[in-house]
């Protein structure tokens, strides 16, 4: 729940800031959506270098054996999946849409494309990782460990706020005409 709940709680304070200041929050949850895949990025690969978040085992040549494991089993490198997926692919797409495309004058679609992208690189890898200590008898019941779960909303939310954005009219002045 860490990054789920630390996203809930960015998010309502960006909500707050934008009310303050009279700024559009989807607008500012936009700009912001478009840095966070940075973060993710170091993050994962701290959680690699740090040995935590370990992958299921397996035998594929890039397996690592992770020295706090206490099994001596090659697991998957999870955390560098998800650095290359939650970080650097989900980066691209956005900087491409921010530079290349209307997204970012049109508020929400950003922030819903990176949930979206955040939410479906979280579900697949989780297939490769190792579920939580504590919730592994969760994730036998469920067949699904909780940053899968936890992941659903996310990808909802993003959904609408695309559908949402993409009805929204483009605000760029090159398409105000002005009356002769």
């Amino acid at each position: 729940m860490s990054f789920h709940g630390g996203a809930a709680g960015v998010s309502l304070a960006l909500i707050l800031f934008a009310r303050r200041h009279g700024l559009e929050w989807l607008r500012v949850h936009d700009y912001v959506a478009c840095t966070v895949p940075i973060g993710l990025f170091f993050g994962r690969l701290a959680n690699f270098v740090n040995g935590e978040l370990w992958g299921k085992p397996t035998d594929v040549p890039w397996a690592i054996v992770f020295p706090g494991s206490h099994d001596g089993l090659a697991r998957h490198p999870s955390q560098l999946y998800e650095a290359g997926l939650e970080g650097l692919v989900l980066f691209a797409v956005l900087a491409f849409l921010f530079w290349f495309t209307d997204a970012r004058r049109k508020p929400g679609m950003l922030v819903g494309v990176f949930l979206i992208g955040y939410g479906l690189a979280r579900f697949t890898v989780e297939f490769f990782r190792e579920p939580d200590a504590q919730l592994v008898g969760f994730a036998a019941r469920t067949g699904l460990h909780m940053g899968q779960w936890l992941t659903v909303p996310m990808i909802a939310a993003g959904i609408y706020l695309v559908a949402a954005a993409w009805q929204r009219s483009v605000d760029h002045p090159a398409q105000v005409t002005r009356s002769q």
